[in-house]
């Protein structure tokens, strides 16, 4: 059961990283919000955390930007969503209150950078830093609301069927992996 929970976390990044670096050439345009949450109802919380410490780790060390500011909020922001979904969201499966969370967390991911670059450039560049993000924002919470709720529903179905018939003979509990 290791080795094949081992091999399907692989897979669960390697379709994480690679979606997000095939779709880089928009804006904030991703299934990232998307497949975290998909992940973060199949997951445990403790290996949706190494699922995103490796994914920002990679996403990072790609794109050459290990900053020490930017990273943190990267992983902070990412991280929003597991602990949402075990929180505030009661592990809610509701398509539609999942695509509504994908707008607040569209809008949250970026402002979880704000304080970084308050350190790195002062605190004179909150409301400048804001304004020229919001565009971004408001398209991150776009996508994350129509890739939820189009695509959630359809692919838990489709995964939960399979990982059940893979780990069917470990007893198949979700929240387990």
């Amino acid at each position: 059961m290791h080795l094949r929970l081992l091999v399907v976390t692989a897979m669960a990044i390697t379709v994480l990283f690679v979606q997000e670096q095939a779709l880089s050439f928009i804006p904030n345009v991703q299934l990232s919000a998307m497949l975290i949450v998909l992940y973060t109802t199949l997951f445990s919380f403790r290996r949706m955390t190494a699922i995103i410490f490796v994914h920002v780790l990679l996403d990072n060390i790609y794109m050459g930007s290990m900053h020490p500011l930017y990273t943190p909020a990267m992983f902070i922001a990412w991280m929003i969503i597991p602990i949402a979904w075990h929180t505030v969201l009661r592990q809610s499966v509701c398509e539609k209150r999942l695509a509504l969370f994908g707008i607040v967390f569209g809008f949250l991911y970026g402002m979880t950078f704000i304080p970084f670059r308050m350190i790195e450039f002062g605190v004179h560049i909150f409301w400048p830093y804001f304004l020229a993000d919001l565009p971004f924002e408001i398209i991150m919470a776009a996508s994350n609301f129509v890739t939820i709720y189009w695509l959630y529903g359809p692919l838990r179905h489709v995964l939960r069927r399979e990982m059940a018939s893979l780990f069917s003979q470990e007893g198949f509990s979700p929240q387990q992996l």
